[in-house]
């Protein structure tokens, strides 16, 4: 469950695509690391639009289920 969110994610720098996002770059889910209060994750179509911010524990739970999760 997403601990809080930011109504405008270009405040801040530093996006980075995810790895597992297609090769279009309209349709990106982009993640912020290193931000003190948690994991901020946006949709690269609406940069200045909201991010939702993830505790890191629950980030790295849901990365750590990504992974493990066999591609067809």
């Amino acid at each position: 469950m997403a601990e809080y969110s930011l109504a405008n994610a270009a405040a801040l720098s530093g996006w980075r695509k995810s790895s597992y996002s297609g090769p279009d770059k309209d349709s990106c889910v982009e993640v912020l690391e290193g931000y003190p209060a948690g994991v901020p994750v946006r949709d690269s179509k609406d940069p200045h639009g909201p991010a939702v911010v993830f505790p890191v524990a629950a980030w790295a739970s849901f990365i750590a289920s990504v992974k493990a999760t066999p591609t067809v």
